[in-house]
């Protein structure tokens, strides 16, 4: 974005996913022709919150909620360390030149959780199943070795009545 004032700022990356504890860059690159102030605020569903504020070569003024997780870049970048949901929303930059010109950004930061319930569902529903395989698998071995042992009485049965018939056909003759 130009202004009329020769200060120019690019948001090469408007939208940011991130997950709990991880850092974040929210990137911007400016140019003006003097000297330029850089303002970063947050703007979310809890309010509006003054993250940082700097002049080019000169003194940085960070928020004491922010103090110890924001590291500012000379092109008009900050890195955000540690972001939690509460850091989810809008992220708006100014670039205001001495002469009065300003340039605005906006940058949406979502940041998600990482859910370990999903994992931990499907590794019981994974367990459960194993365990009902295996009683399946149990299930059919003793089906099997039931069925053989019920084969060979029936195989000894019949071994058995044919031999006695043959037996009896003998002696009457």
């Amino acid at each position: 974005l130009s202004a009329p004032g020769g200060v120019s700022l690019v948001v090469p990356q408007p939208n940011i996913n991130a997950t709990v504890a991880q850092n974040i860059l929210l990137s911007v690159e400016y140019s003006c022709r003097g000297v330029a102030t850089i303002e970063w605020k947050h703007v979310s569903s809890w309010g509006t919150t003054s993250i940082v504020e700097w002049r080019s070569g000169n003194y940085v003024n960070i928020s004491t909620v922010y103090k110890d997780r924001v590291t500012t870049f000379e092109n008009g970048s900050i890195q955000l360390r540690n972001v939690g949901m509460r850091d989810a929303g809008y992220y708006f930059v100014t670039v205001m030149e001495e002469h009065g010109t300003n340039a605005y950004g906006t940058i949406i930061v979502n940041v998600y959780e990482i859910i370990y319930e999903d994992l931990h569902f499907v590794a019981v529903l994974f367990t459960f199943l194993a365990a009902v395989s295996a009683i399946l698998i149990c299930f059919m071995w003793l089906c099997n070795k039931s069925l053989h042992l019920f084969q060979k009485k029936t195989t000894h049965k019949l071994t058995a009545s044919t031999t006695e018939e043959i037996e009896l056909e003998t002696i009457e003759c």
